[in-house]
């Protein structure tokens, strides 16, 4: 399919689909366009442009002994097509390990096994994929958009009637806080803790209350045998999260439909009723086995795990050995310093912001999307642009999650083929 656009070359090649980024959400839909090339009587040509050298998936947070938060069910396929190629259980039967899977007697799969079958994924499904290129702008002229490059070829421009963002979440660390080889996020654990200097203080601190702070807590405890852990949380103590088949319903498929209708007070009200199935919120079981720990500790006269709890970090002071951390007691109003080897801050993710690739015409605000995915565009620029995720505010918490990757690539890709099959000037 050869198409010419102004300002591109005649001999340009224009894609019915670019995807920015190969992580699961794009995977998925590369699976989709796979499915959709084996048994329609017109194929879909697809790119995907991905930053990393190869394919991974927070490969500096597998840590040993932690497991996925949702069913090994809602995986890159099976809420669309249980008969399809990528389901898990078909990457289980490939592997030799479905038996042995279903007697572990668990819907949740360990961190690593999640990020192998992502691996085999990728590797199984049928899509070019330029691994290395970093994606810079994104342009729409007209009916085309022109994606802009940094890859082993230098800047290059690669043309197409759609793009599909999706570049996942960036890190967040508190306003002020600089990252450096003893202060870091938590999803570059594994690959830091090699790079701090030394460890004269035997002495870590992690920041925050959520899922991944509690597992950071486990690990440094368990594979630092000498050195305290200490544990800084604002609120007085970790809530569990709220797993419950009710609260569940809020990750369903049908649930997008629902929110996306809803007034926005309403969508904010339930955000608000259910941050707590997703954000800084923790596995009872791990609370518990946190709590253990210390009480254990205590008995023993032994203390190396502690929680500051209702306590607020004002300065962050990296020195030739250490960080030292001004604290201060919230509820106490007590000040106090604590000096440490590393600061790991599991502090959660936010959402790509698009307007950094995508000219929105100065829209404020959250970007205006549509129900299928695609972004509202300044008048004149008809070409399809889709956010494949960060849309919570729109389409609702499963957004920024793996829950409901399957069910968008295929909706995404039915908007798609029926603008592919539009006439182009």
């Amino acid at each position: 399919m050869r198409h010419t656009t102004n300002g591109a070359d005649a001999a340009a090649h224009v894609y019915d689909l670019i995807g920015v980024g190969f992580g699961p959400s794009n995977l998925a839909l590369a699976t989709v366009v796979h499915e959709h090339n084996q048994i329609a009587g017109t194929r879909i040509d697809a790119v995907f442009l991905e930053s990393k050298a190869q394919f991974g998936w927070h490969p500096g947070m597998l840590l040993p002994g932690s497991s996925m938060q949702i069913s090994f069910a809602k995986d890159l396929a099976t809420l669309r097509n249980p008969r399809s190629e990528f389901t898990f259980l078909n990457y289980l039967h490939e592997r030799g390990r479905i038996v042995d899977f279903i007697n572990l007697q668990t819907f949740f799969p360990s961190r690593q096994e999640f990020a192998d079958y992502l691996r085999w994924a990728a590797d199984r499904v049928e899509a070019e994929v330029r691994y290395g290129t970093r994606v810079v702008q994104v342009d729409c002229q007209g009916e085309l958009v022109a994606v802009t490059c940094h890859g082993p070829d230098g800047v290059t421009t690669v043309y197409g009637k759609n793009v599909v963002v999706a570049p996942g979440l960036v890190p967040r660390l508190p306003e002020g806080v600089t990252a450096s080889e003893r202060v870091f996020h938590n999803h570059q654990l594994l690959d830091h803790l090699g790079q701090v200097p030394s460890r004269p203080h035997g002495r870590f601190a992690v920041v925050g209350a959520g899922q991944s702070a509690g597992e950071v807590i486990r690990y440094l405890h368990a594979q630092y045998p000498e050195a305290e852990v200490h544990s800084i949380i604002s609120r007085f103590g970790f809530s569990p999260s709220d797993d419950s088949p009710y609260a569940n319903r809020v990750f369903d498929p049908d649930t997008v439909d629902r929110w996306y209708g809803a007034a926005e007070p309403v969508r904010e009200r339930m955000m608000s009723y259910h941050r707590g199935t997703n954000y800084s919120a923790v596995d009872g079981e791990l609370i518990a086995e946190m709590f253990r720990r210390e009480y254990e500790e205590k008995v023993a006269g032994q203390r190396r795990q502690f929680v500051h709890n209702a306590t607020r970090i004002d300065s962050v002071t990296e020195q030739a050995d250490g960080v030292r951390l001004e604290l201060f007691d919230t509820m106490d109003e007590q000040r106090s310093a604590l000096t440490v080897d590393a600061v790991v801050y599991a502090t959660g993710f936010r959402s790509f912001d698009v307007t950094q690739l995508v000219d929105l015409g100065g829209a404020v605000g959250a970007p205006p999307v549509d129900r299928d995915y695609r972004l509202r565009l300044p008048e004149g620029q008809t070409c399809g642009v889709y956010l494949n995720g960060g849309v919570e505010q729109t389409h609702g918490l499963s957004s920024s999650l793996l829950s409901v990757v399957a069910v968008r690539a295929a909706e995404i890709l039915d908007s798609i083929i029926v603008r592919v099959h539009a006439p182009v000037s």
